[in-house]
């Protein structure tokens, strides 16, 4: 098995690296892949030293799988041509996300639509990811009729440029700024660009990415996407009306049942979750579970999952295990 990493050296890429050795994936080769100035820097993996390559001589080498989190621009350009040559490209970027020929896979949702035929095969956004898988096993049970969603965003959900600028802004130094304003002591309701409608990329992405997981574009969602000053884990304050009315314990038993989800919700002894303590975790922790007082069949969830793990490296290393397990490639 020859696995591709494309973007090896971004913080996506380096999430990879560990969640594909953390979970022992069936590597025979791995070649590591990364613009232009970045070849030849050697990347540890398992013990060895591991040179970078670009990625025309990646696409020479034919890899089984390549694992891509580069960018839209660079998935755009490059994917096809991976596929070209037989190999299955799983992409992080939003580049084939909303693409009718494309799948949208969260595994434990719907990656039994995967065939061999799906050469490119895109990851959806990290905010997507944790919503979706604890509003999917609800939208079996009770039909998810409206979503009104809030987030609460980590800066390395921008990248590493963002990283640094709330850490200078810690330290008091100057430095090279992510984003238009100091994030560090402040919350900045603009995430990705603005749309015509007012709404961030990253808003939409909420609403189309999930309407297309759940295979049902009658589900109405609206989104506020805001950044904040935590390192490392998004939180989301969700709010889901249903056409059919619940019972709280089978909710709660639903989300217990959910592989990949984990239930912390204990106010008796403070227990909700946070994404100090979701940082490097695999699960998306759900909490605060409580009916909405205000309108028919509603309930309230506060959901947190690592960005970079769930929401982007290990959602993309579970869909190749999957292609692995059943022999898609």
């Amino acid at each position: 098995m020859k696995i591709a990493i494309v973007g090896a050296t971004g913080l996506v890429g380096n999430v990879m690296l560990k969640v594909l050795e953390e979970r022992n994936f069936p590597v025979d080769e791995l070649l590591l892949v990364a613009s232009e100035r970045s070849v030849g820097k050697k990347i540890k993996f398992k013990g060895n030293d591991i040179e970078v390559i670009s990625i025309p001589t990646a696409i020479e080498m034919r890899p089984d799988i390549a694992l891509f989190s580069a960018g839209g621009g660079t998935s755009l350009e490059w994917a096809p041509k991976f596929a070209e040559v037989g190999t299955t490209v799983i992409d992080n970027s939003s580049a084939w996300r909303m693409d009718l020929s494309k799948k949208l896979v969260v595994p434990e949702i719907n990656a039994n639509a995967l065939t061999k035929t799906d050469k490119i095969i895109a990851n959806p956004n990290c905010s997507t990811i944790q919503m979706v898988m604890a509003l999917a096993p609800l939208h079996k049970e009770y039909k998810i009729k409206r979503i009104v969603v809030s987030t609460y965003q980590s800066v390395s959900g921008t990248g590493v440029k963002a990283v640094e600028q709330m850490e200078n802004e810690i330290a008091g130094k100057k430095g090279e700024m992510a984003y238009p304003y100091p994030i560090h002591k402040n919350a900045i309701p603009h995430c990705d660009v603005f749309e015509e409608n007012g709404y961030t990329k990253e808003e939409m992405k909420l609403v189309r990415e999930t309407q297309k997981i759940l295979d049902d574009r009658t589900i109405a969602v609206t989104a506020t996407a805001v950044r904040i000053p935590t390192a490392g884990g998004h939180s989301e304050a969700i709010n889901v009306e249903f056409e059919n009315d619940f019972d709280l314990s089978r909710v709660r038993q639903l989300l217990n049942e959910t592989d990949g989800v984990t239930v912390q919700d204990n106010l008796d002894v403070n227990v909700y979750p946070m994404p100090m303590y979701a940082n490097g975790k695999d699960d998306v922790f759900v909490g605060r579970i409580r009916r909405d007082g205000s309108q028919p069949n509603s309930l309230n969830l506060w959901v947190v999952s690592d960005n970079l793990r769930k929401g982007a490296a290990t959602n993309t290393v579970q869909i190749a295990e999957y292609l692995v397990k059943e022999a898609l490639v």
